[in-house]
């Protein structure tokens, strides 16, 4: 196509300036080997943290009263479940560990409220981006 300047342009010449122009796509994320992309790798490498989930206020207290003690066992598994959800990107999740559900904001690595499984009985969870059964 030739545009002349300071001449005035046909409508086929418009079209074609407007209308045939390249799009730019979004790319497709780069994987490695075993499929990982570099976000993920990212978060991965970022929750490696060893620092464990805290426990807000308002959580302590369901926790207290609801006579709710976690073993070691249960601790370890919701941390890992919480670094499992940060490795994925999530930032508001529901972890499950046993019976007891938690939901945790993955950012701050603060559990914002616990409960357990009688309390569960509607099984609707809001205000969450993921879920980790562990």
């Amino acid at each position: 196509m030739q545009i002349n300047y300071g001449q005035h342009l046909s409508i086929e010449q418009l079209q074609d300036q407007y209308l045939n122009q390249t799009k730019v796509t979004k790319a497709t994320p780069v994987t490695t080997k075993d499929g990982k992309t570099f976000q993920e790798i990212l978060n991965q490498k970022t929750w490696q943290d060893t620092s464990e989930v805290k426990f807000s206020k308002h959580a302590a207290n369901r926790l207290a009263d609801r006579n709710i003690e976690l073993t070691n066992d249960q601790l370890e598994r919701l941390n890992e479940g919480a670094n499992k959800a940060g490795e994925k990107g999530i930032k508001d999740s529901l972890v499950i560990v046993d019976q007891f559900a938690f939901i945790v904001n993955i950012p701050n690595k603060t559990v914002v409220t616990a409960m357990d499984q009688t309390e569960t009985q509607e099984n609707i969870f809001t205000n969450i981006d993921g879920a980790v059964i562990n």
